[in-house]
């Protein structure tokens, strides 16, 4: 039996963008280990969720245990930073926040964790957080420096195929003009005037070298989403795909492994133990 922990910024990141990849390695017999950098205080609360005087990071604290007894995680800890909002706000430099924490101090804290459990695999970010969120990007410096620290052999920096993306959304829209055209209403949030993928969104396929297939193991997924009430609305467009849309969407989790690359033509690797 080997060891993976999976380091995210906020409850609900684990799930979306490695939930599959935990539920995967978990049910191979594999210990996962969850740690979260923050309790997602200035998450946007989804409308009449919280319980009166309940706190929003109380609500999210047992949202993340019970999405991650969903995904068969077997620890789960937070290093007890604080939210740091998106780029820009005050948020950033308030007291404790994350983004603006001692990378070598905030990575002592996660080796001591990567030690105790002899961990063979970290995951983490890429190195603008997938979409430039600036607790993201702390996650990749942080989780790389405490690999170092530990010694953990395979750090693999969870990411989006932005190739797979926008091939996705070129096909649903081509998807839904044909049904107009035949006279069937379609709405799509893809329609929207301010849609758009920004350009530090993922990595381009290229760069990536792992391609993990869960497709298997979405419904998993889906449920540990659900779990997460107070960021992700019962009516969201994660959740209101049907499972054809939801597979191919979050059917396949990505990574890069840190020091490794893939040569053009050779086929992305399928776990995160090779």
């Amino acid at each position: 039996m080997s060891t993976v922990v999976c380091f995210h910024a906020h409850p609900d990141d684990e799930c979306i963008q490695t939930g599959g990849t935990m539920a995967r390695a978990a049910a191979d017999g594999h210990r996962v280990v969850l740690v979260v950098a923050t309790r997602g205080e200035h998450g946007e609360v989804v409308p009449d969720v919280l319980a009166d005087g309940e706190a929003l990071w109380q609500r999210r604290i047992a949202e993340t245990f019970e999405a991650a007894q969903i995904l068969g995680v077997q620890r789960v800890e937070f290093l007890g930073y604080v939210d740091s909002g998106m780029m820009g706000d005050p948020a950033n430099t308030a007291p404790y926040a994350f983004w603006s924490a001692d990378v070598d101090a905030a990575a002592r804290r996660l080796a001591a964790i990567l030690s105790e459990e002899s961990a063979e695999v970290l995951t983490a970010y890429d190195h603008h957080g997938g979409y430039g969120h600036p607790d993201h990007i702390q996650v990749h410096r942080v989780g790389l420096r405490a690999a170092e620290l530990a010694g953990t052999p395979v750090v693999l920096q969870a990411t989006m195929n932005r190739d797979h993306v926008l091939a996705g959304i070129a096909e649903a829209r081509e998807a839904a003009e044909a049904a107009r055209e035949v006279g069937d209403e379609v709405t799509t949030p893809l329609d929207a005037p301010d849609f758009d993928i920004p350009d530090d969104f993922g990595e381009p396929a290229a760069n990536i070298t792992h391609a993990i297939d869960v497709s298997d193991l979405v419904g998993a997924k889906r449920a540990a989403m659900v779990a997460h009430a107070s960021q992700i609305a019962a009516d969201s467009w994660f959740l209101a795909m049907d499972d054809e849309q939801f597979t191919r969407a979050f059917g396949t989790e990505w990574f890069i492994r840190t020091g490794g690359t893939r040569a053009e033509g050779v086929p992305f690797l399928e776990s995160i133990w090779a």
